[in-house]
């Protein structure tokens, strides 16, 4: 078995969903060998339960779990929260890797698999997740009409009423209205929103988009809309009469 650094987890901590004793005493034992503080469930209900308390810096999220599946698990931890998610899985087939991603997961792996690669991936998603923000003159706001982005106080605001968003979905927007009217592909939406260290499927950008479009849709008056510029990427079209100030 290859030698694992044990700098590379630096107490960080892991919280490993997972049911199957022999597997999670595997990942555990790797994972600490890494220097990584490891946190586990052997549940999807004790799962959510410890994300929540413990606040760990990356989560190991088997698919198949008792009580809720990793799936639930996933995108229940999705919406509370931006902390790297590593989808676990006995299956390899294309459906249920792009069902881990539609739920928010950040990558994924088909048992069986390497630890030394398991732990590098591991480590990438906690190195991604920790780079400060780009220094850039971003406006603060962006205001559409009734609809106004604040980047300040994290909150979008739409007729009135405040729109719940994940820390994701909120970046996501806001990128695409700083630059409304240019498209942009799913990897340069990865680089720009998820950053440029992240490994996982780009598949991921559709299922976000998707998010956004569902929480927007509902509204009559849209002072914008998400397009979809086919084999190209995604667009943010302003209304007809729609001026955004910044």
């Amino acid at each position: 078995m290859a030698e694992v650094t044990p700098s590379a987890g630096a107490g960080r901590k892991v919280l490993l969903v997972e049911d199957d004793e022999a597997v999670r005493m595997t990942l555990r034992y790797n994972l600490a060998a890494a220097g990584y503080v490891v946190l586990e469930a052997n549940t999807g209900t004790k799962g959510l339960e410890m994300a929540r308390a413990r606040t760990p810096d990356a989560v190991v999220l088997d698919l198949m779990l008792p009580e809720l599946t990793g799936e639930e698990v996933c995108r229940i931890l999705r919406q509370e929260s931006n902390v790297p998610i590593l989808m676990l899985t006995a299956r390899g087939a294309e459906a249920d890797k792009v069902q881990g991603l539609a739920q928010g997961a950040d990558d994924y792996m088909t048992k069986p698999f390497g630890v030394q690669e398991f732990v590098a991936r591991v480590e990438a998603l906690i190195r991604r997740a920790e780079q400060p923000p780009r220094a850039s003159a971003r406006p603060e706001t962006v205001r559409l009409g009734d609809f106004l982005l604040d980047a300040g106080a994290r909150r979008v605001i739409f007729g009135g009423k405040e729109v719940k968003m994940s820390p994701r979905e909120f970046n996501l927007l806001y990128f695409l209205l700083e630059h409304a009217g240019r498209v942009h592909s799913r990897d340069a939406l990865l680089s720009a929103v998820w950053g440029s260290d992240f490994h996982g499927d780009n598949k991921t950008v559709a299922v976000h988009i998707r998010w956004l479009r569902e929480k927007f849709e509902t509204f009559p008056t849209m002072p914008f809309r998400i397009s979809t510029v086919f084999g190209v990427g995604y667009r943010v079209d302003l209304a007809p009469g729609v001026v955004a100030e910044r």
